[in-house]
């Protein structure tokens, strides 16, 4: 029985294997832009991830498989990946000074063993105003490529800071609550579930 992440994101790879964990990586093929107005922001990263994790799991049913899916969201508005520069500018000029949601949903399938568990977890996150001359430097970075609302709290020199919850959830995957998940799939890590950089807490749902 191995343990597969259904992710492209080196940042969820880098957080499992930080926590100790072995696992081989597919990345599931779905256009994650379809659903935006679909769903709530909470429902679109549940549907989300569990859709990911099903496109990989029906391939390899003996396993267990790990998808994840984050959103982020003002109010009620869900605000998917930058197409293009211009995009970026837009997103983060818009969340400057505000307070917004992070959400992630995770869901984790063994279908050979009709093994079916999945939450999603919130965290607030505040950003700065950027001057003109730093949204300029931040858009010309391309650090806002492939990150949900434009942005990494991992980056060096961060624009935003986690006010309530899980940071490892606003870097993709809250993994308080995924090593739970997989520890009840019969997957557990090679170390010991303790204090560690990105093992942090945030409510769940």
């Amino acid at each position: 029985m191995k343990l597969i992440l259904a992710s492209a994101s080196p940042r969820r790879a880098a957080l499992l294997r930080q926590a100790g964990y072995a696992f081989a990586v597919h990345p599931p093929n779905l256009d994650e832009d379809q659903y935006l107005e679909k769903f709530s922001p909470q429902q679109l990263a549940a549907f989300l991830a569990t859709a990911k994790a099903w496109e990989i799991a029906t391939r390899f049913p003996d396993d267990v498989t790990l998808a994840a899916d984050t959103v982020v969201a003002f109010g009620d508005t869900a605000l998917g990946k930058p197409a293009n520069a211009a995009a970026a500018r837009e997103i983060i000029r818009f969340l400057g000074g505000a307070t917004h949601v992070v959400i992630t949903g995770i869901a984790v399938l063994a279908p050979a063993r009709k093994i079916e568990l999945g939450l999603t977890v919130l965290s607030a996150v505040r950003m700065r105003v950027l001057t003109a001359s730093e949204l300029d430097e931040y858009v010309r970075s391309d650090r806002w490529q492939g990150k949900a609302g434009g942005y990494g709290i991992q980056d060096a020199a961060p624009i935003v800071t986690c006010v309530g919850g899980s940071v490892s959830n606003v870097m993709g995957l809250p993994m308080t609550q995924t090593r739970q998940l997989l520890q009840r799939a019969g997957v557990l890590s090679a170390t010991p579930d303790n204090n560690q950089a990105g093992h942090d807490a945030g409510p769940s749902v």
